[in-house]
């Protein structure tokens, strides 16, 4: 209490002399409407950059509840562009129900363990078989291809990365029918190879390669990459790298792809003539 008293004694004259300026400023903007507006201006310009910067603070706090919800919407979007095609398929070929004729299904998760340096690399996933994870399930993200899951427990499952050498999936052009084996060779982590695509296939640097959608465990159309660089020697079939869309050092949030006419379509190729 001393502390404040000495600290008014000792400047008693400023505070004097402030306290008249703040009602001489405050009479000026009460009085003249060009000061008023000037100050309100200016107290507008003041709060509001106060309270942007307090949004993009707090949205950045809620980034990761945001991801979430993005994910959840995105795959929410996925399933029912799924059922919609099947609806198209339905009404040119059959009256089934919709649910019946739906070929995929799209489980949102997220990525938990990622290795790219190695030989054969994998990936960890927080979905497994309490979520309908199995075997042989596309793994994606907005961005293209991921891999493929080959085992699952209760809660998580283990991806078999498209950077593995044991990795084959089938893939072609997204501007012609032409198809090809996407492997990769073991070097750069963002570029694989498509294989085998024969000598007749016409393609250029920057054409898109997509999912050739013949196997049970991709669709059809997912990006992959584009081409990065054409063969200078003519063969009887190319092989060509591919720079990935996805940076695969850098993965989040994923969607498992579901093929529900997967056995049906394995019990038809395995029957004996």
């Amino acid at each position: 209490m001393q502390q404040l008293l000495y600290f008014l004694q000792k400047y008693k004259n400023f505070l004097f002399f402030l306290f008249l300026e703040i009602i001489a400023v405050a009479l000026m903007i009460n009085n003249h409407s060009f000061h008023r507006s000037k100050f309100i201006s200016s107290t507008n310009f003041i709060t509001g950059s106060f309270y942007e910067n307090s949004a993009n603070f707090s949205e950045y706090l809620h980034l990761k509840t945001r991801n979430k919800e993005l994910a959840e919407e995105n795959m929410l979007l996925k399933n029912k562009i799924a059922k919609y095609y099947s609806a198209i398929d339905s009404v040119k070929t059959t009256t089934d129900t919709l649910n019946s004729n739906q070929e995929f299904l799209y489980t949102k998760g997220k990525i938990i363990n990622n290795s790219y340096k190695n030989a054969n690399n994998f990936i960890t996933i927080n979905k497994g078989g309490n979520h309908g994870i199995t075997s042989e399930m596309a793994v994606i993200n907005n961005k293209g291809i991921i891999g493929i899951t080959d085992n699952a427990s209760n809660r998580y499952a283990r991806v078999q990365s498209i950077l593995n050498a044991k990795s084959s999936i089938n893939a072609s052009f997204k501007n012609n029918n032409y198809y090809g084996t996407l492997k990769w060779n073991g070097d750069d982590y963002n570029t694989v190879q498509l294989t085998d695509i024969p000598r007749q296939a016409i393609f250029k640097i920057g054409d898109t390669i997509i999912t050739g959608g013949k196997s049970t465990i991709f669709p059809k159309g997912i990006p992959i990459g584009t081409v990065n660089e054409i063969p200078n020697k003519l063969s009887a079939s190319y092989n060509i790298d591919i720079k990935l869309f996805n940076d695969m050092a850098n993965l989040g949030h994923i969607y498992i792809i579901t093929n529900l006419h997967k056995e049906e379509i394995k019990s038809v190729e395995n029957t004996n003539e």
